[in-house]
């Protein structure tokens, strides 16, 4: 599996962003810094809930801890609509005669 790899300097200078804050963010356990060559990297895939870090931390004023918290409800969250998700098809399952034990 090939990873696309981001400058962190290059990323934090185009973005303005500091770079403090992604350290505290690696430190967090919320991004995961890569070093290569004495050079640090962001992996690509890290783009999206990297913006979404950098607008609760710069626009909404969210410390890192904030962050960390929103991060963990919005993952119960999803994981709760999941459930739900598949709650949803073993009742139709269920209403509609299938085998309620059949795996989704």
């Amino acid at each position: 599996m090939e990873t696309d790899f981001i400058i962190i300097s290059e990323y934090c200078e185009k973005s303005h962003t500091d770079p403090v804050f992604l350290q505290s963010l690696e430190e967090s356990g919320l991004i995961e810094i890569h070093r290569i060559n004495g050079k640090q990297y962001l992996s690509a895939s890290q783009l999206g809930e990297l913006e979404k870090y950098s607008h609760l931390y710069y626009d909404l004023s969210i410390n890192i801890e904030g962050i960390d918290a929103i991060r963990h409800i919005l993952q119960r969250i999803e994981d709760l609509q999941h459930e739900l998700r598949q709650l949803k098809r073993r009742t139709l399952r269920f209403e509609t005669g299938e085998s309620f034990f059949t795996e989704d």
